[in-house]
């Protein structure tokens, strides 16, 4: 069964390889999406955020050398919550950082516009704190 999808991107004017080696890091959450991670921490071999919602767990595919990011959200145990993310260079020295995101079958129309609401302005905080 096909899911409700909305993909956003956004331009940062920042070398692709710098822009993913920071968003790819969970320690630098706090730093570019603060609508959804107020902290975040490593517990043993886990990553904790805390959201908005409460806790959840976080967790971030292996470096590698195409830029993919895509990361699982577990808001509750046996939930996980799939979150494609790239890194994607722009010409010489830019690049566009892209999300998807899916809305969950137990959600809202309100909730997902939200949750877009939300991304969108995480992403103008990526491009803030990458450009300075």
């Amino acid at each position: 069964m096909m899911v409700e999808s909305r993909t956003l991107a956004i331009s940062v004017d920042r070398n692709a390889d710098e822009v993913y080696a920071f968003v790819s890091n969970p320690e630098n959450l706090p730093q570019w999406a603060p609508a959804f991670c107020k902290s975040v921490r490593r517990t043993g071999e886990d990553w904790i955020v805390e959201t908005p919602d409460g806790s959840m767990k976080i967790r971030f595919v292996g470096k590698n050398p195409f830029r993919v990011a895509d990361h699982y959200v577990s808001p509750r145990i046996g939930v996980e919550i799939y979150v494609p993310m790239r890194v994607v260079a722009n010409g010489s020295g830019g690049s566009e950082v892209i999300f998807t995101l899916f809305r969950q079958p137990d959600m809202t129309q309100e909730q997902f516009r939200r949750d877009i609401e939300m991304l969108t302005r995480d992403q103008g905080t990526l491009k803030r704190a990458l450009e300075r």
